[in-house]
């Protein structure tokens, strides 16, 4: 069988080499058939398998071939299937499908660090930058905290300050608020002001009468031509009174 196999192959006029990059089994297992020795291949299903495979790639009976083989080695052949890893063609089909394996998984791990890392700065970028303190600087709650309270005591100092008296004019009513308070102004029978007008609101009204209400009289200071002419009540009064200019 060996014999008849070289001559096929040699009437092709292909070499060892040749024939095993075309049909992927490595030369030294062609070479170990064409010799008959089958040690060199090892498990009889390798043998069959390469046997096949080679001869009917030179244009021989693949079966005959097998069967031939049987025939001289009937121990050989009697044998069950190997254990260890297949030689030849299949040990290159393993290793290049380990290197296929080995690159996929190249790829992925370069792919995770990458979105590792994307996701690492853009979370940076998002983060708020940190004030910067300066050394002896109150922190900023504690800061409003004050600031409002120094506004609130400069709101309730200037509330409680006495305004300064109007300058003496004749035909004119000037009223102060020292507390919030409700008002409504008429002068020569139209209305000149009405509404809720916080403390420190000042206002000079000119004519010849003044008709004045007033929702919480002990809040108001009253000055007619200049002159103070006092509160109309106490805190919480509502007045009316009439003034001649």
């Amino acid at each position: 069988m060996g014999e008849r196999i070289r001559a096929a192959r040699e009437a092709r006029g292909l070499s060892l080499s040749e024939a095993a990059d075309q049909i992927r089994i490595r030369s030294v297992y062609l070479a170990a058939i064409e010799e008959e020795s089958w040690s060199t291949i090892g498990a009889p299903v390798y043998i069959r398998g390469f046997l096949r495979t080679y001869a009917r790639f030179l244009g021989l009976d693949p079966e005959e071939a097998v069967a031939a083989f049987s025939r001289t080695q009937p121990q050989l052949a009697a044998q069950g299937p190997a254990s260890r890893e297949a030689p030849g063609a299949f040990a290159t089909e393993s290793r290049g499908g380990s290197h296929l394996v080995i690159w996929v998984a190249g790829v992925v791990a370069v792919l995770l660090i990458a979105f590792v890392v994307y996701n690492e700065l853009t979370l940076r970028r998002s983060e708020p930058a940190p004030s910067p303190v300066v050394a002896g600087a109150v922190p900023s709650s504690e800061s409003t905290a004050e600031s409002t309270a120094e506004s609130t005591a400069e709101s309730t100092a200037a509330a409680e300050s006495p305004s300064p008296a109007p300058a003496p004019v004749a035909n004119t009513l000037t009223l102060v608020l020292s507390e919030p308070s409700w008002l409504r102004v008429s002068v020569d029978g139209s209305v000149s002001m009405e509404g809720t007008f916080p403390a420190g609101t000042s206002k000079t009204f000119h004519g010849k009468i003044a008709a004045v209400r007033i929702g919480n009289a002990g809040g108001v200071e009253i000055y007619v031509d200049g002159k103070d002419v006092g509160k109309l009540g106490k805190a919480g009064d509502v007045v009316d009174h009439t003034f001649t200019l």
